[in-house]
C-alpha cells in the first residue's frame, strides 16, 4: 500500500528519524532525508537506504529554524520526487535550565525547531496531499506533549503546541483522505542519549548504571523505548489499517502517562 509513496523525513540524519525513514523505505517508500551532521555519514546512509531497500532517497541540507527553508524542503521533495505523501516532523533539540536562568536564544531555538518547523512544512505540504485526497502527517511529540517535567519549560511548551496543531490540523483535513497523529515517545535509547550516559555520571559523581536508573525512573517498565519502536508505530499510521486514526497522540513510553 505505501510502495512508491514519497516521504519526507525531518530530522532523519540519525536516531527517532533515521529510524523512521528506514522503516518507511523498507515498505517501498522513497525518502527525503534532512538534518545536520558528517556529510560523508550522510551520504552513507542516503546510497545505503537506497542500495538496501531499491527506493529513491535524497537530502535536504534545509535549517528548519526559518520558515522559508521549512517551505523549500518540501517543495525540492515534491520536485525531485513528484509529490509529498508522508510527513514526518521529527526534527528537535533540547535544553534545561531553571525558567529564570533559561536563555532567551534557547527558547526561541527550541520553540522555532520543536514547534514552528512542523507548522511551516505542513503548511506546505497539506496542498498537495489535499489534490491527491491522501496523505500522511506525522508529529514526533513526545511524553512531554502531555506531561511536564521540571526545568524544561520550552520543549514541554513545543511539545504541548505539537499536540494542538497535531489536533488542529486532523480537523481541518479529516474528508480529505489525510491522517495527522502524533507519536509520544518516553526516553528512547538514540546515539544522543548514549553518549550523553558517561558525561552526565562525571557530572553528577555517579555511575553510568545510575544515570540510566534516573533516566527511567518516570517510565514503570524500566526500559528505554527503542527507535525500531518508535519507527514501526509510524509505519503503523502510515498504512491503510490506520486510515481511521487521526488527531490522536500515540503514546509509546512505558507506562510513563498512565501513572
Amino acid at each position: 500500500m505505501l510502495k512508491g509513496k514519497n516521504a519526507v523525513v525531518t530530522g532523519s540524519t540519525s536516531g527517532i528519524g533515521l529510524a523512521i525513514a528506514r522503516a518507511l523505505a523498507a515498505e517501498g517508500v522513497n525518502v527525503t532525508l534532512n538534518g545536520f551532521g558528517d556529510a560523508a555519514a550522510i551520504e552513507k546512509e542516503r546510497a545505503g537506504i537506497e542500495s538496501e531497500f531499491g527506493v529513491k532517497a535524497i537530502y535536504s541540507a534545509a535549517d528548519l529554524t526559518k520558515g522559508s527553508e521549512c517551505a523549500a524542503l518540501v517543495k525540492f521533495a515534491e520536485d525531485t520526487l513528484g509529490s509529498v505523501d508522508i510527513l514526518v516532523n521529527n526534527a528537535g533539540v533540547q535544553h534545561v535550565s531553571p525558567v529564570e536562568d533559561f536563555p532567551d536564544d534557547k527558547w526561541d531555538l527550541i520553540i522555532a525547531l520543536n514547534l514552528s518547523a512542523a507548522f511551516h512544512a505542513i503548511k506546505a505540504a497539506v496542498p498537495g496531499m489535499k489534490a491527491r485526497k491522501w496523505g500522511r502527517i506525522i508529529n514526533t511529540a513526545s511524553a512531554h506533549a502531555l506531561v511536564a517535567s521540571p526545568f524544561k519549560s520550552a520543549y514541554v511548551s513545543a511539545k504541548h503546541g505539537i499536540a494542538g496543531l497535531t489536533k488542529t490540523v486532523a480537523l481541518e483535513t479529516a474528508t480529505f483522505g489525510i491522517t495527522v497523529n502524533a507519536i509520544c515517545p518516553g526516553y528512547v535509547w538514540t546515539p544522543l542519549v548514549e553518549k550523553q550516559i558517561p558525561d552526565t555520571a562525571k557530572a553528577r559523581g555517579i555511575s553510568e548504571q545510575e544515570v540510566k536508573e534516573f533516566l527511567l525512573a518516570e517510565q514503570p517498565t524500566k526500559e528505554f523505548v527503542t527507535v525500531d519502536q518508535v519507527a514501526a508505530l509510524a509505519v503503523f499510521l502510515a498504512g491503510d489499517a490506520a486510515r481511521s486514526i487521526t488527531g490522536s497522540l500515540q503514546q509509546i513510553d512505558g507506562g510513563w502517562v498512565a501513572e
